[in-house]
């Protein structure tokens, strides 16, 4: 069990890493080392509420219970297998890697010291995905046959007080690029339809402006094994941002927009429209924390098993 006052390790203190530890501490998690290449100072964390530390031994000798990977992509894998070694619960920041080169090893080293891995997909918890979740599993309007998504934002956008041009998600050496670094809303198509891949198709759009070495769009056209197709549009240089799902059923079809909160379900007979207008995004992280240390008191070893298997598909279908 992972008590309050246990030793909590974020790698990397950039915004992800600074958010875990502000939900962390919200949460009454006060035993937090944030291991980190430089000392920059942070932008929204005390830094006298953690404890930096700067190496690997040190990242040892204080024993995490859990370990938070929340550093450039191409960086994960081999943090997620020093986290492992060292016998700490492991959170790894969605994608799992840019590559799949020591995968083998991440899950002999899960299994080995029995330990759960986790990849940070939150948009599973957004309360109207959820909803779509569960009229999928109900059958509420017969089954899901297509979804189509499209998720377009502009890039320098993201962090306006940093150089976009700098950042992983620019940068195909750090594991960067449109495909991987928005795949939650592959990870959804998935999640949602509860199949797994049959085959797949993805286009790279290299023509926008922007000054990045990694695709800026990306398309995928996906056949999954229970017959469902569906269509996942990503972008870097879109301006206004579009987030938007919707899915195809038998009798019915939802739309759900992330930016409206607003979910919209149309059958023959009616339209029925759901809106949170007080929907909370940083809500998503800390549902998605409770959801990551809850599991770490009752887990099974295939679950860690599945969970990396899944994110290695992702990857797979990004290359």
């Amino acid at each position: 069990m992972i008590s309050k006052s246990d030793s909590i390790l974020i790698v990397g203190g950039g915004s992800i890493g600074e958010r875990h530890i502000g939900n962390l501490q919200s949460l009454g998690y006060s035993n937090i080392y944030v291991l980190r290449s430089r000392n920059l100072p942070f932008r929204l964390v005390d830094a006298k509420t953690v404890n930096q530390i700067f190496t690997w031994e040190e990242a040892e000798s204080i024993k995490p219970k859990a370990s938070f990977i929340c550093t450039p992509t191409s960086l994960h894998l081999e943090q997620a297998i020093k986290s492992a070694e060292i016998g700490s619960h492991i959170f790894i920041e969605k994608p799992i890697s840019h590559n799949l080169l020591n995968i083998i090893k991440l899950k002999e080293l899960v299994e080995a010291k029995n330990l759960f891995c986790f990849i940070g997909y939150m948009m599973r918890y957004h309360p109207l995905i959820k909803q779509m979740k569960e009229i999928i599993e109900a059958k509420t309007y017969g089954n899901l046959l297509s979804f189509h998504s499209h998720w377009g934002e502009y890039l320098p956008d993201w962090h306006p007080w940093e150089d976009y041009r700098e950042g992983y998600a620019a940068r195909k050496e750090l594991g960067g690029g449109a495909a991987l670094t928005l795949s939650h809303d592959l990870d959804l198509m998935f999640w949602l339809s509860d199949s797994n891949l049959k085959r797949h198709f993805m286009i790279s759009n290299k023509k926008s402006q922007l000054e990045v070495t990694a695709e800026a769009g990306a398309d995928f056209l996906l056949e999954l094994e229970n017959g469902t197709t569906g269509h996942v549009h990503l972008n870097y240089f879109q301006r206004p941002s579009q987030r938007q799902t919707t899915l195809i059923f038998d009798t019915a079809t939802l739309h759900f927009d992330y930016y409206l909160s607003s979910l919209e379900i149309k059958t023959k007979e009616s339209i029925q429209k759901t809106e949170d207008p007080n929907f909370d995004r940083n809500q998503l992280f800390i549902s998605e924390l409770q959801d990551f240390f809850m599991k770490c008191d009752n887990f099974s070893i295939s679950e860690s098993i599945r969970n990396i298997d899944h994110a290695t598909m992702l990857v797979r279908i990004c290359e």
